[in-house]
Parts: structure tokens; C-alpha cells; sequence
């Protein structure tokens, strides 16, 4: 049924055991995986007080690192399930916008993704990044809790 599985990550733990269940998944149903970790777009004015001493080019060290260190937790978590995995990175504001194409440019057939992330006021103002994965995919999203 399905062949090919995106499996974006944050990093966080929930992200991680979710990457656990989805390669698990992807054994038992035969199917690859690709592994994407959305670093955000570099910006010199942001809310993020320690950023406002980032240069770009360290800026773009530091989240390259966290991406191979996130993205490194996918392909442990492949390599466990016997599952064949690559990782891709990509650069957007918008985690959601990058999924979506990702998945589209990768001819994956699912999106598998965590329920976690924002709550309450924030995501009633501001949205999850997987509801609105599930909002505009065109492709179906598998969300684990």
C-alpha cells in the first residue's frame, strides 16, 4: 500500500519515539523512509535573544548541527527496523510549507507525523505544524499520539 514514508523531526523526544513507531510501521509494511529535519530561514532581527549575537554563518553552523544530530536519530532508528532511510534537510520559516513539498518533490505516498507541539491559546492563534500538514497535504498524514 504504501512504499515511501516522510518522517519530519524537531528533534524532541516525542519526535523521537514517534520516528520509532513509524520505522516500525515501515518494516512491517515494507516501505522506505526519508527523513527530514526544517531548519528555519536566518533572520537578524528575531525573538530569540541569543540570536541577536548569531552572525549568519554561525547561525548556519549551529542548526546544521542539531539537524545531523536529529536527522542522526532517524537513521539509528531505521537501521534498527531494517528499514531503508535517507535524510534530507530543508530551509523554511514554515516547517508545514517544507513538509508538504518535500513530500511532493519525493514522490512519498505518506506523511507520517507526531500530535505534539503547540497547545491552548497558541494553537488556536497560531496552529500546529501538523494540523496544517493535514490541512494542505495531498497526500494522506498518519499522526501518532
Amino acid at each position: 500500500m504504501f512504499k515511501h514514508l516522510l518522517v519530519p523531526t524537531d528533534g524532541s523526544p516525542r519526535a523521537e519515539a514517534m520516528a520509532a513507531r513509524a520505522m516500525a510501521f515501515a518494516s512491517r509494511i515494507g516501505a522506505r523512509v526519508t527523513g527530514l529535519h526544517v531548519i528555519p530561514e536566518y533572520h537578524l532581527l528575531t525573538y530569540r535573544l541569543t540570536s541577536l549575537q548569531d552572525t549568519k554563518d554561525t547561525f548556519a553552523a549551529e542548526t546544521a548541527r542539531h539537524a545531523d544530530t536529529f536527522l542522526a536519530a532517524i537513521t539509528r532508528a531505521a537501521g534498527q527496523a531494517g528499514v531503508p532511510c535517507e535524510t534530507v534537510t530543508a530551509t523554511d520559516d514554515h516547517p508545514w510549507q517544507a513538509i508538504v513539498q518535500c513530500a511532493q518533490q519525493r514522490d512519498c505516498d505518506l506523511i507520517v507525523m507526531s500530535s505534539h507541539g503547540r497547545r491552548g491559546l497558541q494553537a488556536l492563534l497560531i496552529g500546529s505544524e501538523t494540523q496544517k500538514v493535514l490541512t494542505h497535504s495531498t497526500i494522506p498524514v498518519l499522526v501518532f499520539r
